[in-house]
């Protein structure tokens, strides 16, 4: 499990934040939260017309190293999946 301390607040990496949490976290304003959900740069669901954003894509705001993480498992699975569906009779 991935954590951080942002404003000292920990951020967990399964947690469910709203916008507002997510806003006071990141120490920006509501305009900014609006904007990095609509051009896709902080991926959220809509639960109930509102926005949930997992902690992980918060860590993946404030900090590369996650990310990076998170692109090497994703890379890794996909791999299986391939060599998984390349090996499919024909």
């Amino acid at each position: 499990m991935f954590e951080i301390k942002q404003n000292n607040t920990e951020i967990h990496e399964h947690a469910v934040y709203t916008t507002e949490e997510a806003r006071d976290i990141l120490r920006v304003s509501e305009s900014t939260i609006k904007r990095l959900l609509k051009r896709g740069l902080l991926r959220a669901n809509k639960v109930g017309g509102q926005y949930r954003i997992l902690g992980k894509e918060l860590l993946r705001i404030i900090s590369p190293e996650f990310e990076l993480g998170s692109e090497k498992a994703y890379l890794k699975v996909k791999k299986r999946v391939v060599d998984v569906i390349n090996k499919w009779p024909g």
